[in-house]
C-alpha cells in the first residue's frame, strides 16, 4: 500500500501521540480535510460498567477532528484545540469506535471541524454513538 505524503504527515505526528498508542487506537484513512481513526474495544478504554469511556471517545473524537484540521494547514504547523462540545448518543462495548473528522470551514487563526464517531460490533453493523464539533487553531510545529 502506497501512503501519500499527507498521510506520513499525519502519521509521523499520530505516532507520538502517547495517548492514542496507549490506548492502541489506529489511523486508518487521511484525505484533504478528513481523518478516519479507529479505537478498538480493550480494558485500558473502559468505565467501570465495561462501556467505552466517555473520556476515550472524548479523545478519539478530538484527535480525529485535529487530525482532518492540520491536513489543512502548511507543513511547518500543527493545530491545538480551541474547544469542543461532545453529545455521547449511546454506550457500547466490544467491537470497535470508528472516528471521522471533517473539516467544515478551514481558516488561518480557526478552523472548524465535525466528527462523527460510530460502534462497529464483531458482526459489522453501525450505531451512532457520539457527535462531536469543535474549534481548532493552527500553531507552530515545535519538533
Amino acid at each position: 500500500m502506497t501512503t501519500s505524503p499527507l498521510h506520513a504527515r499525519i502519521e509521523a505526528s499520530f505516532v507520538r501521540q502517547g495517548m492514542m498508542q496507549h490506548l492502541g487506537a489506529e489511523l486508518r484513512r487521511v484525505e484533504p480535510g478528513l481523518v478516519e481513526i479507529w479505537l478498538p474495544y480493550s480494558d485500558k478504554v473502559t468505565q467501570q460498567q465495561g462501556g467505552f469511556h466517555g473520556g476515550a471517545i472524548g479523545a478519539l473524537a478530538d484527535i480525529s477532528g485535529g487530525y482532518a484540521a492540520m491536513t489543512t494547514v502548511p507543513e511547518d504547523m500543527e493545530v491545538t484545540t480551541v474547544e469542543y462540545k461532545i453529545n455521547f448518543l449511546s454506550a457500547f462495548r466490544d467491537g470497535a469506535l470508528r472516528a471521522i473528522g471533517r473539516v467544515l470551514k478551514p481558516g488561518k487563526r480557526l478552523i472548524i471541524t465535525s466528527v462523527e464517531v460510530t460502534h462497529v460490533d464483531e458482526a459489522g453493523n453501525e450505531n451512532p454513538c457520539a457527535l462531536m464539533q469543535e474549534t481548532m487553531m493552527p500553531v507552530p510545529k515545535t519538533y
